[in-house]
Parts: structure tokens; C-alpha cells; sequence
């Protein structure tokens, strides 16, 4: 099983309490069920509006239980931004 470090982004990451944590999981819905167990209520409901980078490439619409992890890889987890240049 691949060993993947879970990076939180805002409010990904004070709902979780963390920054980054170790995960055993193969696919991105692995590692998301296993956050979702680790830190149930407020991530829970920040994941479902979040978007998600896989060594640094946006999963957009796949399904995140085709989307593949490998060993050492990293997941960021990017809640929506508000803000931006004027």
C-alpha cells in the first residue's frame, strides 16, 4: 500500500487541525475516506467543496477512486479561495 502525505490548504486545514499527515492509501478516495474517519464534522463537510492536486496535477473531474496513488506521492488539498487582484 502506497504511503502518501495529505497536505490541508485554509479551511481544509483548520478543519483538520493539521497541515499535512501520512496516509496509507492506493487511490485518492483511499486517503480521503481515511481523513474523513481521522476527522470527522468539519472536514467532512470542507472536502466536499474542495478541489485536489496529486504530485502537483488537479484531479478536476475524475473519479477520485481511478485516480492513482504513488508511494512518497503528496495530495493537496485546496479548499475554494476568495479573493484575487482587482
Amino acid at each position: 500500500m502506497p504511503k502518501v502525505t495529505v497536505r490541508y490548504w485554509a479551511a481544509a486545514k483548520a478543519a483538520a487541525g493539521i497541515a499535512e499527515e501520512p496516509f496509507d492509501a492506493a487511490t485518492l478516495a483511499e486517503a480521503l475516506d481515511a481523513a474523513r474517519e481521522r476527522h470527522p464534522g468539519e472536514l467532512v463537510r470542507v472536502l466536499r467543496r474542495c478541489s485536489f492536486l496529486v504530485d502537483g496535477d488537479p484531479v478536476g473531474t475524475r473519479g477520485h477512486e481511478t485516480v492513482r496513488l504513488a508511494d512518497g506521492g503528496t495530495v493537496e488539498v485546496l479548499p475554494p479561495f476568495a479573493g484575487g487582484s482587482r
